[in-house]
């Protein structure tokens, strides 16, 4: 399948529950046909103590949403 999205171009969400919200394309994911978008779909994680984060806690992750999710908008 051949992606017409790139990284940096602006895209709209058209499912989920981030619909209507438009970003730029972080990172495009062939295999699975998915897209990361700045500011959409973010997640929490909790993460253990590491000696680069030596206390751990909870950060927030830009998840990839699907490829048919979003549309490309013209700048």
């Amino acid at each position: 399948m051949k992606l017409t999205i790139k990284r940096g171009d602006t895209v709209q969400v058209l499912a989920g529950n981030d619909r209507k919200k438009t970003g730029r394309v972080i990172a495009v994911d062939k295999k699975n046909i998915r897209i990361t978008v700045e500011g959409v779909n973010i997640r929490s994680k909790h993460t253990r103590p590491t000696q680069a984060n030596p206390h751990g806690g909870i950060i927030t992750l830009e998840m990839p949403i699907h490829y048919s999710n979003v549309k490309k908008v013209e700048n």
